[in-house]
C-alpha cells in the first residue's frame, strides 16, 4: 500500500497548530518508558584487538522500548559486530530519554570519559525533528556535535543513523506522521551532508518492515526492532563496501 506523501517543510509550518494539538494528545496517551535498569557498560569475549564501541544518542541509544540490556541497540550491535568479526567487542551506551543534538552536544559528549572508542553510532535527530527545530539549527547543533566527537575521538569512525520515516511509527496519527516526516527528509539531507563533510558515515535510514518492530508503546523500537537496527547497521559500522554491505546484508536476511 502507497503510503500518503509527506508535507514539505515550509507547509509543515502552516500545519503547526495540527502538530501542536494532535502531538499534545499522542504525549498524554502514550506510555512513559524507561531505559533497560542496568549499568550501560559491559564486553564480549572474543579475539583481540578489540572493537570499543560507543552508543551515544536519544532513548533508543538507552535501550528504552526493553526491559533486558542485552535486548538493546547497543548490546545487539556488540553482539552481531563479535558474530562477523571473532573480536572483543567492548560496549558502552551514552543515551538519554529525549536527547536533541544540541544537549548531547553540550551536555553529553563533554562529560563522557575519553577512553579510546574504535566506532562510535550516533542516534540523534528524531527529537530535533519532532521538536520542530529548523533545519538551521539542526544544522549547527548536529554539525556542532560531529565537530566535538572528532575533536575528542579524531581517530574513530563515526556512523549517524538517520530518522526513520514517522509514517511507519504506530502511534503517529496518519496526519501527524505527514508533518512530521516532512520535516525528517529535511534533517535527513542535511544530517547526510554533514556527514560527509565532517569525516562521518551516514548510514541509509532504517527500512521498518512492520508494527512488531515497536514497543508497545508504538514508538521505541521492541526487542525484535533493536535487533533489526542493529544487523542494518554492521556493515556500515565495519565500513564496507557497497557490494559488500549488500551481500552481508542478504545472509543476515536469509
Amino acid at each position: 500500500m502507497t503510503k500518503p506523501s509527506a508535507f514539505h517543510p515550509l507547509v509543515s509550518w502552516l500545519l503547526f497548530p495540527v502538530y501542536a494539538w494532535q502531538g499534545i494528545a499522542v504525549r498524554l496517551k502514550t506510555e512513559r518508558m524507561l531505559p533497560p535498569p542496568a549499568f550501560p557498560v559491559g564486553e564480549i569475549a572474543g579475539k583481540e584487538p578489540a572493537i570499543r564501541l560507543l552508543v551515544l544518542g536519544d532513548s533508543s541509544a538507552a535501550g528504552v522500548g526493553v526491559s533486558d540490556v542485552w535486548q538493546s541497540l547497543c548490546v545487539r550491535l556488540a553482539v552481531h559486530l563479535q558474530g562477523r568479526t571473532g573480536r572483543k567487542i567492548i560496549w558502552r551506551a551514552a543515551g538519554f530519554n529525549s536527547a536533541t543534538s544540541g544537549q548531547l552536544r553540550d551536555h553529553v559528549v563533554p562529560n563522557i570519559e575519553r577512553g579510546m572508542w574504535t566506532h562510535i553510532v550516533l542516534t540523534a535527530g528524531t527529537n530535533d525533528t519532532k521538536n520542530f527545530h529548523s533545519v538551521a539549527r539542526f544544522k549547527k547543533e548536529f554539525g556542532g556535535l560531529l565537530y566535538a566527537l572528532k575533536a575528542k575521538w579524531p581517530e574513530t569512525s563515526v556512523v549517524w543513523s538517520p530518522v526513520i520515516d514517522f509514517r511507519d511509527v504506530p502511534a503517529m496519527p496518519p496526519l501527524l506522521g505527514r508533518i512530521l516526516e516532512g520535516r525528517a527528509g529535511a534533517i535527513n539531507a542535511m544530517g547526510e551532508r554533514l556527514c560527509r563533510e565532517r569525516m562521518a558515515i551516514p548510514a541509509p535510514r532504517l527500512p521498518v518492515e512492520g508494527p512488531e518492530g515497536f514497543s508497545s508503546d508504538g514508538f521505541h523500537a521492541s526487542a525484535l526492532g533493536y535487533d533489526a537496527w542493529a544487523k542494518h547497521l554492521v556493515p556500515y559500522v565495519l565500513n564496507l563496501t557497497v557490494r559488500e554491505a549488500t551481500a552481508r546484508e542478504g545472509e543476515a536476511n536469509s
